[in-house]
C-alpha cells in the first residue's frame, strides 16, 4: 500500500511540554546463528502490537528499520510509561528480556541496545518535505509549515507545551 505524500513543506507539534524519544535495537553480530537472531527479533512485533492496542501504555507512535543492525524509534509520553511497560510483568518485554539475559547475554552471537531521551517540547524542531507523515508528525501532530514555522530557528522555541506558543532560552513563554 502506498503511502500519501504530502507535497510542500511539514512540521510536528508534539502538544505536550515534552516527548520521551526512545531507541531500540539489536545487531545481529554472527549473522549465520540464525536462530539466536530470530528469538530476539520475534518478540519486538509482539511488544508493539501489545502497545498498539493499549493506547494509555503512553507510546505515542513509531518507525522501524531492519538490517545487520535493525532499530526502532518511538515516542512516548513520559519515561515512566517507558518504564511502565518494560517491568510490567503482564506486558511481552519482561519475558522476553529475561529470556535473552539468560540464553545470549555474553555470547556475542546478538547485541542489543537502547537510548532514552526526555526532550523538552522547546527544544525540538523538525521539518518534512514531500514525505509521507513520518516521525514525531505522525506520532503526534502534523501542520504545514507556515508564517512562523518557516526556519529552523522559528520552529526550535514554537513549542512550550499545551496551548503551544514561542519559549525564549530561559523557559518563559513569549
Amino acid at each position: 500500500m502506498a503511502q500519501k505524500v504530502f507535497p510542500g513543506r511539514y512540521t510536528a507539534d508534539p502538544q505536550r511540554e515534552s516527548v520521551t524519544v526512545f531507541l531500540i535495537g539489536m545487531r545481529a553480530n554472527r549473522w549465520w546463528k540464525v536462530g539466536s537472531v530470530g528469538k530476539v527479533a520475534a518478540a519486538m512485533p509482539r511488544m508493539l502490537q501489545h502497545l498498539a492496542a493499549d493506547p494509555a501504555s503512553g507510546m505515542l507512535g513509531y518507525e522501524q528499520w531492519f538490517g545487520r543492525t535493525t532499530m526502532l524509534l518511538s515516542y512516548w509520553e513520559s519515561p515512566e510509561h517507558l518504564r511502565k511497560f518494560a517491568a510490567d510483568r503482564q506486558s511481552p518485554h519482561l519475558a522476553p528480556w529475561r529470556r535473552f539475559m539468560k540464553e545470549l547475554s555474553g555470547t556475542g552471537d546478538v547485541g542489543v541496545w537502547h537510548e532514552t531521551y526526555q526532550v523538552p517540547a522547546a527544544g525540538i524542531e523538525v521539518v518534512y518535505n514531500g514525505m509521507p507523515l513520518f516521525g514525531l508528525a505522525k506520532a503526534t501532530a502534523h501542520e504545514p509549515i507556515g508564517a512562523g514555522t518557516n526556519t529552523a530557528k522559528q520552529r526550535i522555541g514554537r513549542n512550550a507545551g499545551p496551548g503551544g506558543g514561542a519559549a525564549s532560552l530561559n523557559g518563559a513563554v513569549a
